[in-house]
């Protein structure tokens, strides 16, 4: 294998990498954000790690984040709770940074294995 081959397979290799990271990061961010949503409406321990996964769910349904944002506003508005659109688009920037971290910290620490392609 050439040096230019082998230099050509790292590439893909981190491509493949930061992908697989980015998918785990936004993930992630989805549930802290339906967390966060599902405090807000004041649901149970065990209602609220349901409501966290359905966040995710609804992020992967639709493209753009549309489908979380909507779902999560939506909930909101029907518990009579009103919470503007900017505030709930600063929680999603904020969580990302935090997911970004936490997910980071994990693959460091040997926690989350990511399998090569």
């Amino acid at each position: 294998m050439s040096g230019f081959d082998e230099r050509e397979k790292a590439f893909e290799a981190k491509y493949h990498l930061d992908e697989e990271l980015e998918f785990k990061v936004n993930a992630r961010r989805a549930k802290l954000l339906g967390l966060w949503v599902a405090e807000k409406l004041r649901l149970s321990s065990e209602l609220r790690a349901a409501y966290g996964r359905a966040a995710v769910e609804a992020d992967f349904a639709h493209p753009a984040h549309a489908g979380l944002l909507a779902k999560l506003r939506d909930d909101l508005l029907g518990q009579g709770l009103l919470v503007e659109a900017e505030r709930l688009a600063d929680e999603f920037l904020r969580l990302a940074a935090v997911a970004r971290q936490q997910v980071i910290g994990e693959v460091a620490a040997g926690k989350q294995v990511i399998p090569p392609e």
